[in-house]
């Protein structure tokens, strides 16, 4: 007995730790997360659907409880939890979720609304047609069986799949480092390719998509993605395909009008779906939509009512297909398990020749097996024939010999397969009837058997055995029937102008108040600066502007960084608002240097502590996330300063030394990002205050309510970078322009 001590032994962890995880993430790919490309399932389904087929849940006959087929599923095949092993057998008989349902459900299996299934005790299942299509053969050594976890019984590799299934089906799953997501498909235009393939084994993708044009969902909607990014999708194995709901329009009299969506894309919520759309019109975001309503019984009936007749029903289904799911992309990613278990993106050519190929090795092998069969048949009817021409003999050697057997062997020259048959026939087979219908089944039996020897030794006649196969596939499964037609449509996406989101929101004025610490507001309306706004305690006023619901609002703060903020998303104007830092990542030991309406196509100054900076173009600065667009490069004992409007041709810069410098404002670069040049050259300091005015007009400041312009201002223009000079007498000693 080996002692704890012995078992122990030294191991880098990072060793252990790779060595775990490489089990773990080829345990997932191989066992649980990727289809096999053959049969496209995963071990799961595959355990499901032979477990039912060894229950007898076959179609003709009687359902049984979801429990007992999912207590037979763990209990022998997959030790994994019953909850897990239920999802995986309800998701198989929803037809809104698989094409073409493996399992037939009886009960509450769930909806498109989300809801979930019934509880296992109360539903009951049985296998589909398309499922027995799947196992078709399976008892006829068509694949490899390996023994179950606890080695007391076996389960298929793989099943023989006369069904095209990982492409009519489907296939979505992650795994460790690499996922899985196959659209489903149309059988019948599936049955097409394939037969296409048998003929012309080096037919491009194109060819193979005049057969096959897309995915068809069991959902229906309509795919409007370019052909080209259709063919260089199937191409590569990956890519994706636009899918919109497919709506109506409904004339409800008096010019006016409604839409109806008939059928929404795949694997969207229905009820999520609904409360998207509630909220964008609660939101005001969608104003040119009145209502929505679900009108659903066992079809899908949305109906959404335009706020006005003089909405276009094309502008006004483009903006939902922006704002919510009744677009989607499906993404398209043939990972799979090829036949040799490695996990590789397949194109749709080479998914479908390994269909072919399986099918071929299907053939072979149940072939084999049946001429076996065949061959122990012929000879147990060859040995009753001799039994037959000798009968008399026979039952002498079998009442006088002790041991008939040899005996028998010895006289008639029997196999030892053929003594056993005899000794075995019952009495009553030893009618003249009976020798009658030996005789013609071994006649039929040996015909059979020339056939099958001609199939083994001829490709041609094998392949043509496959498309006869293909070709039964289509027929029982195909476009002709309710299951097989055609579900998703294909269009071209409109040219409709969309209305941009701002558009869509309400125009209101309102006033924009944010405080010296950070907190921010907007009172509807436009209001005048009163003393009667709160601030909190030890807080008070620092930016007051009108805007509208509809404005963008930049932020420069100290960091160098531009924010911007919606109109119609600001808190409002009870209370004291909220901190602004809430709404954007600002830390809080960053100042708010500039709050201001973005204007398009307008300039900004930026300046920095030390009097650096440079000229921004505004619609450069704005950012699309909380994170801020960074503009200025800042340094510890340099941050952002100043941000004015450039809306002149002259700057003037006044410094915490009091000296005022006037120059060009062509002589300050123009950038997108970096720290600028120097404004204005000091001995103690740094910059106070700059402005960007027109020389004809003045340099304009404010003293208490009045304002003053100089226009004289010869002593004091220069170049970028001069020291300036004294500011004109009556200039602020704040040394700011307002």
């Amino acid at each position: 007995m080996i002692k704890a001590a012995e078992q122990i032994r030294d191991a880098e962890l990072s060793e252990a730790l790779s060595e775990r995880y490489l089990s773990y993430a080829l345990s997932t790919i191989m066992s649980r997360s990727l289809p096999d490309v053959r049969d496209g399932l995963k071990p799961v389904h595959r355990r499901l659907l032979f477990a039912m087929r060894q229950l007898k849940l076959d179609p003709a006959t009687g359902f049984k409880k979801c429990a007992r087929v999912v207590g037979d599923v763990i209990g022998k095949y997959h030790p994994h939890g019953d909850q897990s092993v239920y999802d995986a057998l309800v998701r198989l008989a929803q037809d809104f979720a698989v094409r073409y349902p493996l399992v037939d459900g009886q009960g509450n299996f769930g909806n498109i609304d989300g809801d979930n299934a019934a509880a296992m005790r109360y539903t009951e299942a049985r296998l589909t047609e398309v499922a027995m299509a799947l196992l078709d053969g399976i008892d006829e050594d068509a694949v490899d069986f390996h023994p179950t976890y606890d080695g007391e019984d076996s389960e298929p590799d793989v099943l023989p799949a006369a069904f095209p299934n990982l492409l009519a089906n489907g296939a979505a799953g992650i795994a460790v480092g690499m996922a899985t997501s196959v659209p489903p498909h149309n059988v019948s235009e599936l049955c097409d390719g394939l037969q296409y393939l048998i003929r012309h084994p080096n037919a491009t993708t194109a060819q193979l998509l005049n057969r096959i044009p897309g995915p068809d969902f069991p959902t229906g909607g309509t795919i409007v993605e370019a052909k080209e990014s259709i063919e260089q999708a199937y191409e590569t194995g990956r890519g994706s395909f636009r899918l919109r709901a497919r709506w109506q329009v409904e004339d409800t009299g008096r010019g006016q009008y409604q839409i109806v969506v008939t059928e929404i894309p795949y694997q969207v919520q229905k009820s999520k779906l609904i409360e998207k759309i509630a909220d964008l019109i609660s939101d005001k975001k969608l104003p040119i939509l009145q209502d929505v309503r679900d009108e659903s019984t066992d079809e899908v009936r949305l109906v959404l009512e335009p706020r006005a007749r003089t909405v276009e029903a094309n502008v006004l289904m483009e903006s939902l297909f922006k704002l919510t799911e009744l677009e989607v992309r499906v993404p398209l990613n043939l990972n799979v398990l090829d036949k040799n278990r490695t996990p590789r993106v397949m194109s749709l050519k080479e998914a479908l020749q390994a269909f072919l190929d399986h099918r071929l090795e299907v053939l072979l092998r149940r072939s084999r097996h049946r001429l076996g069969k065949i061959e122990h048949r012929l000879e147990v009817l060859e040995g009753y024939l001799i039994a037959y021409l000798n009968l008399d003999e026979v039952i002498r050697i079998i009442r006088e010999e002790d041991e008939p057997k040899p005996a028998l062997m010895k006289r008639f020259k029997l196999s030892d397969v053929q003594a056993e048959a005899i000794l075995n026939m019952r009495l009553r087979s030893l009618r003249r009837l009976e020798e009658m219908e030996i005789k013609g089944e071994h006649k039929t039996l040996s015909a059979e058997k020339k056939e099958l020897k001609a199939l083994l030794a001829d490709e041609t006649l094998q392949w043509k055995r496959i498309a006869e196969e293909i070709a039964a596939i289509k027929e029982k499964f195909g476009a002709k029937t309710a299951l097989g037609r055609r579900r998703s449509d294909f269009a071209e996406a409109p040219m409709v102008d969309v209305v941009p989101l701002e558009a869509m929101i309400e125009r209101e004025p309102i006033t924009v108040i944010c405080s010296e610490k950070g907190w921010i507001r907007a009172m509807k309306g436009h209001q005048a600066q009163s003393e009667e706004i709160k601030y909190k305690e030890g807080d008070q006023a620092k930016f007051w502007l009108h805007a509208q619901t509809t404005d963008k609002i930049l932020l420069f703060a100290s960091n160098g960084r531009f924010y911007t903020l919606s109109g119609d998303k600001l808190p409002g104007g009870r209370g004291h608002g909220e901190p602004v830092r809430l709404m954007i990542d600002l830390g809080n030991d960053e100042e708010i240097v500039a709050l201001f309406l973005y204007r398009p196509g307008s300039r900004l100054l930026v300046v920095s502590e030390d009097g650096k900076g440079f000229v921004v173009e505004a619609d450069k600065a704005v950012a699309q996330t909380r994170a801020g667009k960074q503009v200025m490069n800042t340094e510890p004992k340099a941050r952002a300063k100043l941000c004015v409007p450039a809306d002149g041709d002259h700057v003037a810069s006044v410094g915490q030394n009091r000296k005022l410098l006037v120059f060009p404002l062509a002589e300050l670069p123009e950038m997108t990002r970096g720290r600028g040049v120097l404004l204005q050259r000091y001995r103690d300091g740094g910059v106070s205050d700059a402005k960007v005015f027109r020389k004809n007009e003045g340099l304009t400041w404010k003293i208490g309510d009045r304002q003053r312009t100089e226009t004289d201002l010869a002593d004091w223009i220069g170049s970028r970078g001069n020291a300036g000079r004294l500011p004109p007498a009556g200039f602020p000693r704040s040394n700011r322009f307002d």
